[in-house]
Formats: C-alpha cells, structure tokens, sequence
C-alpha cells in the first residue's frame, strides 16, 4: 500500500484549492508539518495573506503541527498588531517619524510570543487566532470563532471569544492519545491503523 505524498503541492488530482501546506508556504518565519492541509475558496496563496501583521523585524513565528485541517479565510494575527495598552494613548506615533520617531524610546510594544498549533487540529471557516495562543494537539476550533486565549487539548471551542464546549473524550482518554501520539509515527504504521484512528476504541490501535 502507498501513502499520500507529503511533498505534493496539490495533493487531490485537478484540484487546486486544498494544498499540502507546507509545501506553499514561503515566509521562514511560518513552520508546518507534514500533511497539514489548507483549503482556500479561491486560491491558496491566500494562506500567507492572512498571516496579519507578520513583519519580519519583530521575528515573531507561526507554527503548526502534523495533519492539521484549516479552512478557508482562517486568519493569524500576529504581534505586529500590537499597541500600547498601558500608556495614555494607544497611536503608534513612533512609525510616522517627521519628529515623533523618539515616542517610543526605552519603550517598546507589547509581545504576545509565537503564535502554536499542536497536531490533528481542525480550524473552521473564518476563524482567527490571536499572537501567543497555543492549540493544544486533538483540538477543534469552531466557525467563526476568535481564540483569544490557549486551547486544551482534544477540546471543542467556539464563540468570540472562543470559549471551551466539551472535551471530545474523556481525561484518560486524551491522557492516553497525547501519549500515543500517532502524527509521529511512520506513515506505514498509520496506514495499518487508518480504520482504528478513524474510529473511536483507542484499545484497537496496533503496534
């Protein structure tokens, strides 16, 4: 038996909306794992377009994991969105110059650190994910829904902003899934337990 090819671009035959994601991206600064698919209502060159505020001098990184689902018009808001929260105003005077390029000086802007997403998370239609957040492995991210904050893993969020609804399983379960963690095997060992991993008895799965 063979396996997809992670190397693909396009990994559907004549079709060119849903892309092998790493395999697309460009800016260093965006790290993906294998298989990890973006599908995009127009183009998936859209995917980086959405990466908000991503400027290489504040060298702040968006990585996600292995077999990640992401819908079309996700977006990532990265620290070049940030402004001063605690001053009396929150204008970037400093980026215009012409005098006020000294307004910040021994100051500096907020930084929320990188923006991760774990393996095997499925992030839905028009989602936004805000700098700093960590998606834990096994998580689903609701439609529409604005992360603000860090989500469990193998937990269902949803609203603005995302708030948790339910665990897909339960404690041990998940104890025993982040255990597992099937994205690190070989793609071989996957393949055996495709109709196990797209099942719901964790006792099935094969070594």
């Amino acid at each position: 038996m063979t396996e997809p090819n992670k190397d693909l671009k396009f990994p559907l035959e004549n079709y060119d909306r849903l892309c092998f994601l790493k395999n697309i991206v460009k800016n260093p600064n965006i790290i993906v794992g294998d298989y990890t698919y973006y599908d995009d209502f127009e183009n998936v060159e859209n995917f980086e377009k959405n990466v908000k505020y991503h400027f290489d001098f504040i060298g702040d990184k968006l990585i996600i994991g292995k077999f990640c689902m992401i819908a079309s018009d996700v977006k990532f808001i990265m620290n070049g969105a940030n402004h001063l929260t605690n001053a009396l105003t929150t204008f970037p005077f400093a980026i215009f110059g012409n005098g006020w390029e000294k307004a910040m000086e021994s100051k500096s802007y907020p930084q929320k650190g990188d923006i991760h997403i774990g393996n095997d998370v499925w992030i839905g239609y028009n989602a936004t994910i805000m700098a700093g957040v960590t998606i834990g492995d096994g998580a689903i991210i609701a439609t529409n829904s604005t992360v603000i904050h860090d989500v469990a893993a193998y937990s269902i969020v949803g609203g603005n902003p995302a708030k948790e609804i339910k665990k897909r399983f339960s404690d041990e379960e998940i104890s025993k899934l982040l255990e597992l963690q099937w994205w690190n095997w070989d793609i071989e060992k996957i393949t055996n337990n495709i109709q196990h991993l797209t099942d719901n008895k964790i006792e099935n799965i094969t070594e």
